[in-house]
């Protein structure tokens, strides 16, 4: 009877198992032929093509930013350094080279260490080619049986790809696909993530915190978690060792190593972010027009395009260092000056329009970007809505004039906390648009050496209006070189001049430079009562600088090449057209380089101690509400703005000048580039000497009035009044005096053979100007 059960038992067993392994080959071969969804073939499988962002670069080969769907750069497999790789296997399959695609032995120790004795240290059951394999398709929900479905069918996936893919090809798309975090695919976009390098760049420890963040993104991130990265990654190391990778003395020394990041996250703290704007723009509208090699469109986030763009990426670094510099510095100047002014009060009662007290009082902790970094603050909301009204804000743009490249562009102060862009906003332009005035009479037939009113008068045509000089002096009894009065940025000088041209003709020159004039006739214009963006001043000025040629537009993008590095776009060559004479260029040209030598742009001299060849203009806004600097030379302009967002917010005096605010930030540019020989050498060549245009301006900065004034300086060779004072804020100084009576005693030894006498004869009969 024993007997009789125990052989009933073995065959309620072997039926039971039997039954079993039925079932389990009826559930295989339901997910086989595709019941719990569709299973790729292996010609699919052959057709991998993985998603990847498109990289912006500036000219030296610097990443600036990317563009994507998934964060992904995709790498050769000659690409990966050998430690990598065995950090790699060491961790997360070490019998990667021995399997076909899934693992027994794992199964079974999953199975009895993991959930019969609740090991969890005793890894996972996946191999790396299972895991590349629910990285490239996910998973789907099944209800209860959702983990062995997609298990079953993650295996037989690997099985068809370890058919088609070399185990080489296979660490390459494992290493290319998986996510680090961050919104991070691949070990390429982790390397340069996390310690700002190429993956070929990365050392041993370096690689084993790459792969310790695999087994949970977040918990062992890096810059997240320090003290979790740290353990995981020793624990990569002893794996390392283990598999005689590593020796043990070099697993030690190893572990004892810091966590040493260079964290690069260009999504938050790009380099030039708002230039990468701009840039995915411009790229986007010319892809319209492109077509890949299968006839489809390219794709910008997903195709893994090359954007080689124009931008310098050591001047866009000095360019932003000075920003911070100077703003860092004057805001302190400026808070002070607003706190003594109770300005803050008054501005608050404005914010009730839009918020409850309630609202502007409550408080918690808010992020917010300072010069000191981005910190986190426990602040009120109208804390945080005055930190950023009151803070100053630059921009700089500095461009290639012969080509209208772009070499640096810093939009604004942070682009994640200050995402508009300063390049394009619309500021009155004040003193910069004095050159253009100065150039717009010399082609209406005047000279350099003609002498215009330096008296203060009231226009009753113009409601009244009453220009002063920036210091409200005035000389009645003398006029003033147009050179002079150019470099001293005079304002009734200029006035007189815009009359004596007309505004047809100002207004004419102006929109030749693609610079919005009003049609009626307005002479504050000549003082820059005018708004236009940096944007375009800086173009202006590159006419300036390439002799009176104009480019409709500013160059960005030089070409783009596809993932295989197959050039795709070439930027043709802008041919620009003539704005201006290039002889009435060459004349405020000069005028300028002495406005940087002798006038209001002195300061880059003496203080930032630029030696090369430079023109300039300072401008000084209304209320000093916007600061400026335009300076460029033959192969260099560099246009910078300074203000707040709001032009109610600003300096109530001198510190709030061009010279005080936005000269500086091109001072330490410049001073940079000078010390930098290569860059030297390409941007700060000298201009062409041109004798004719030394004689041009070779004239007494001032004239007197009337017969007795030109007798007095007959005999005398007086050409200043001693009483003048010019619009820089101060009477003239002794320097200049004794310029003045220098440039005096030049002419006199040039002409030592002619009496004084014989002067005035040949004036008189030769038709040379003076008074006849």
């Amino acid at each position: 009877m024993m007997h009789t059960k125990i052989k009933k038992g073995l065959i309620i067993s072997g039926v039971s198992i039997l039954s079993f392994i039925l079932l389990l080959a009826l559930f295989f071969s339901f997910i086989y032929i595709g019941i719990f969804g569709p299973l790729p073939s292996q010609e699919e499988l052959k057709d991998i093509h993985k998603e990847e962002a498109s990289l912006v670069l500036s000219s030296d080969g610097k990443l600036l930013g990317k563009f994507f769907a998934e964060n992904r750069t995709n790498i050769s497999f000659k690409e990966i350094p050998p430690h990598l790789l065995q950090a790699l296997i060491a961790t997360e399959d070490k019998r990667f080279y021995e399997h076909e695609g899934y693992d027994v032995r794992s199964y079974f120790r999953v199975f009895f260490k993991s959930i019969l004795l609740g090991d969890k240290s005793s890894g996972g059951g996946s191999t790396i080619t299972q895991q590349l394999v629910k990285n490239l398709y996910g998973r789907n929900y099944h209800s209860f049986l959702s983990m062995p479905i997609n298990k079953v069918k993650e295996a037989i996936i690997a099985a068809r790809m370890e058919e088609v893919y070399s185990k080489e090809e296979i660490l390459l798309l494992y290493l290319n696909s998986v996510p680090f975090g961050e919104e991070v695919f691949g070990i390429e976009a982790a390397a340069i993530r996390y310690f700002d390098k190429h993956a070929f760049e990365l050392n041993i420890q370096e690689s084993a915190v790459l792969v310790g963040v695999l087994k949970a993104n977040t918990f062992y991130n890096p810059r997240l978690n320090p003290n979790n990265a740290t353990g995981r990654r020793n624990q990569v190391i002893q794996l390392m060792a283990k598999e005689e990778f590593i020796s043990t003395e070099e697993s030690d020394s190893i572990q004892q190593m810091a966590l040493d990041l260079s964290y690069a996250n260009y999504q938050i703290a790009s380099p030039a972010a708002y230039f990468v704007r701009q840039v995915k723009k411009r790229v986007t509208s010319i892809l319209e027009d492109i077509k890949s090699p299968n006839g489809q469109a390219y794709n910008l986030e997903k195709d893994g395009l090359v954007i080689h763009t124009s931008l310098n990426s050591k001047i866009q670094e000095f360019a932003s260092q000075a920003s911070q510099k100077q703003l860092s510095k004057m805001q302190l100047l400026l808070d002070k000056e607003l706190n003594r002014r109770n300005y803050r009060r008054n501005w608050e009662k404005s914010l009730l329009q839009d918020y409850s007290k309630t609202e502007l009082t409550d408080r918690k902790n808010r992020e917010v970007f300072d010069w000191d970094g981005i910190k986190v603050e426990e602040m009120s909301l109208a804390d945080s809505l005055w930190h950023y009204h009151k803070m100053l804000n630059s921009a700089v743009l500095i461009t290639e004039p012969s080509t209208a490249r772009v070499l640096s562009w810093l939009g604004g102060n942070n682009y994640r906390y200050l995402p508009y862009d300063m390049i394009f906003a619309q500021r009155q332009i004040a003193s910069t648009i004095k050159p253009f005035i100065y150039a717009a009479g010399i082609e209406s037939g005047l000279s350099s050496c003609d002498y215009l009113e330096n008296e203060v008068k009231e226009y009753e045509a113009y409601k009244g209006w009453k220009p002063e000089n920036y210091n409200h002096q005035q000389t009645k009894d003398s006029s003033v070189a147009m050179w002079y009065a150019l470099i001293k940025s005079m304002n009734l000088p200029t006035v007189d001049l815009y009359f004596k041209t007309g505004h047809d003709a100002v207004a004419d020159l102006l929109r030749r430079l693609n610079i919005h004039v009003p049609k009626n006739e307005t002479p504050a214009l000549a003082l820059g009562a005018l708004d236009a963006s940096l944007y375009e001043m800086t173009l202006a000025y590159g006419t300036l600088a390439n002799g009176g040629n104009i480019h409709k537009d500013l160059s960005m993008i030089d070409s783009i090449t596809d993932a295989n590095g197959y050039l795709i776009y070439k930027n043709p060559i802008s041919k620009p057209s003539t704005a201006i004479d290039e002889q009435v260029c060459a004349q405020i040209s000069s005028i300028l380089q002495k406005a940087i030598n002798e006038g209001t742009g002195r300061q880059i001299r003496y203080r930032f101690g630029i030696r090369s060849d430079l023109a300039g203009k300072t401008g000084t806004a209304q209320n000093y509400s916007n600061a400026w600097f335009m300076s460029f030379t033959p192969n260099l302009v560099i246009g910078t703005w300074v203000g707040a967002r709001s032009p109610e917010v600003h300096f109530k005096g001198g510190l709030g000048s061009g010279s005080a605010l936005a000269l500086p930030i091109s001072g330490d540019i410049l001073q940079n580039i000078e010390k930098n020989k290569i860059l030297k050498n390409e941007y700060l060549n000298s201009f062409s000497t041109d004798t004719t245009l030394l004689s041009i301006l070779d004239c007494p900065a001032y004239k007197e009035k009337g017969v007795d004034g030109f007798f007095h300086r007959l005999f005398n060779g007086k050409g200043e009044d001693k009483n003048i004072k010019v619009d820089s804020g101060r009477t003239i100084s002794k320097k200049d005096k004794r310029q003045a009576k220098k440039d005096t005693r030049r002419k006199k030894k040039e002409d030592k053979e002619k009496t004084k006498v014989g002067k005035f004869f040949d004036r008189l009969f030769k038709g040379k100007k003076g008074d006849k």
